[in-house]
């Protein structure tokens, strides 16, 4: 329900309405809505750390393409109703940054929690390539993130998942381009066996 109408329109009673329970239930569990958006927070992350966890992405032997295909398993992702693909933590960052800072801080652990995830492959992939450059790994699993969060936005301002999709797409150009992978260079391994 959050997911779909955002944190401030979805009130307790939806809520409730929704999960079947009373007030009191809610409010034996939650001190405040607050508390039930830091829970909800924590479950994305746990939720969705799962579902990142055990994709196919990790397959590949060369970082590189596990990078890439994770970009591209991010990709696949963005399919059905807006409110689906899109990011629970994202959203609830855009509503709640300056009103709620418990709310924040736990998206933002979710987001960069997330985030870290990735790292280990980009700085493999940088050692592989011998890539010496000012960007860290932390910084392009940063730049993966706001590139997705922005491509949600675009979606969620007109509709279109395609927007979300070409997000992508132009992230998988750049990050090709900082590889030196480019579209006249050689493919990489995962592109060779998809």
């Amino acid at each position: 329900m959050i997911r779909r109408k955002g944190f401030a329109a979805t009130s307790v009673d939806d809520l409730c309405q929704s999960a079947g329970v009373t007030k009191g239930a809610f409010f034996y569990h939650f001190n405040t809505k607050d508390a039930l958006g830091v829970a909800v927070a924590n479950f994305w992350a746990e939720t969705t750390s799962a579902l990142f966890a055990s994709a196919p992405y990790h397959e590949p032997d060369d970082p590189l393409d596990r990078v890439l295909a994770y970009l591209d398993f991010r990709k696949g992702l963005i399919d059905g109703e807006t409110f689906e693909y899109t990011c629970l933590v994202g959203t609830m960052t855009q509503e709640v940054h300056d009103s709620a800072p418990a709310i924040r801080d736990a998206c933002a652990a979710s987001i960069f929690g997330h985030a870290a995830t990735l790292e280990t492959d980009i700085e493999a992939a940088r050692k592989q390539h011998n890539i010496d450059a000012d960007w860290t790994a932390e910084s392009l699993a940063r730049h993966t993130q706001a590139v997705l969060q922005g491509g949600f936005i675009l979606a969620k301002a007109t509709g279109d998942p395609d927007l979300a999709r070409e997000s992508v797409d132009h992230l998988i150009r750049y990050v090709r381009g900082l590889f030196g992978v480019g579209p006249n260079t050689s493919e990489t391994n995962y592109e060779k066996s998809s």
